[in-house]
């Protein structure tokens, strides 16, 4: 027998909370790492047979204490402690939201390479296997066995206690915490490679994660604007890709395939934010998707307070796709012209100039110019710049249409 849906998505949310319990109560993050995934396939071996316990989570933290007993015993440098750890109560159900926090930062640590924070977050506290993991990224299993070991022995030489970052800390640590959901999240709604256009699950892991973050932290802005950024962009998903799973453009799209509950939900969440001050880049980001979401139809956008939101969010920091999406919107709102004439300038940035998506908007802008011959060249010069077989096809298939417009 296998588990059923209730049963996983059960076992899924449980993770982080078991493993944070066990590492704040015994220590030794990496090993109690090993032992929790081992009484989660415990609890997959015996729950569809037996049933769900009545109390779960603690039986699958006896279980993982017992499996760390197991482990340190094998550790003879640890020998000692053995009958300390079997003797430990199981913790209390209290802390279970602190411990998944606590786990965030942990697995968003400075001392982590951006790659490996991701791999450990959704190991750790997204409760994914190695496997998965791998699959996500599309690397091979025991290449990411050997990140996430690296990573984990990172965080044990760091020495870093279990616990939430010092106060002067933390505010820093947040935004790593939010920075890999963000990576995440985005790595889900358009893979850079694979060949699909979505990765659903990795979208879908994102938004769960940011919403146990917004609900642990429900006062910070910004954790809930990057839930409500990711509600607003998710809720497209379903009309952003034709049938055979090439992009549809957002001007395209067929608007009663949005989510309107997820809709509905960000921009409650993003409206509650926004009064209480200056807003960061993920509220500023959730306002700009809430606009596109709230229009009935493409032409019915309000592209000058798109533009304006683009220039608060230029005026906060150097970021290339913010300039660049600011020079489409000054164009939808003064003509290509006027936007190509700030897009052409962005091709000096070496971070841009290797990017599809320059050179797809700088197609686009040409085409809507009447630069036909320009525009189909900068498409495929777009196809050869991107991994993915989807945005390729979109890409050459733009080109061959202006080919036949232009003729």
């Amino acid at each position: 027998m296998r588990l059923d849906r209730s049963q996983e998505d059960l076992l899924r949310s449980l993770a982080p909370q078991v493993l944070g319990a066990v590492v704040r109560r015994f220590g030794h993050f990496d090993t109690a790492e090993d032992a929790v995934q081992e009484a989660l396939l415990a609890a997959a071996r015996q729950w569809p047979a037996e049933g769900v316990p009545d109390n779960p989570r603690a039986w699958l933290i006896r279980v993982a204490a017992r499996r760390l007993t197991d482990l340190l015993r094998a550790d003879q440098a640890r020998r000692g402690r053995e009958d300390v750890v079997a003797a430990w109560p199981v913790p209390a159900p209290g802390p279970a939201t602190d411990d998944s926090l606590v786990l965030l930062f942990m697995c968003c640590h400075p001392a982590l390479s951006p790659a490996s924070q991701i791999a450990l977050t959704l190991r750790a506290v997204g409760g994914l296997t190695t496997a998965e993991v791998a699959r996500a990224f599309l690397v091979p299993e025991d290449t990411m066995t050997r990140r996430i070991t690296r990573a984990k022995r990172s965080i044990k030489d760091s020495g870093v206690p279990f616990g939430l970052p010092p106060p002067g800390e933390r505010a820093a640590r947040l935004a790593a915490v939010l920075r890999v959901l963000y990576l995440i999240f985005n790595e889900g709604y358009v893979g850079t490679t694979g060949p699909t256009l979505q990765r659903v699950e990795l979208s879908t892991e994102a938004i769960r994660l940011a919403r146990l973050v917004h609900r642990l932290l429900p006062d910070d802005a910004e954790a809930t604007g990057l839930l409500a950024l990711m509600l607003l962009t998710d809720a497209r998903r379903l009309a952003r890709t034709a049938p055979d799973g090439t992009p549809v453009p957002m001007a395209e799209q067929d608007r009663a395939r949005w989510d309107r509950d997820r809709i509905a939900e960000g921009v409650a969440l993003i409206s509650a934010v926004l009064p209480r001050g200056e807003a960061g880049p993920y509220q500023i980001q959730a306002a700009i998707a809430a606009i596109h979401d709230e229009a009935p139809r493409s032409q019915d956008t309000d592209w000058p307070q798109i533009v304006l939101l683009y220039e608060i969010l230029l005026a906060q920091g150097d970021n290339p796709m913010v300039a660049l999406n600011h020079a489409v919107a000054v164009a939808m709102v003064h003509g290509p012209r006027a936007g190509l004439a700030l897009l052409d300038p962005l091709g000096e940035d070496d971070r841009l100039a290797a990017d599809h998506r320059w050179h797809t908007a700088r197609a686009h802008l040409l085409e809507l110019s009447g630069d036909h011959e320009a525009a189909r060249a900068a498409y495929l010069t777009a196809a050869t710049k991107t991994m993915s077989p989807p945005q390729q096809r979109y890409l050459h298939t733009r080109a061959e249409y202006v080919r036949r417009s232009r003729g």
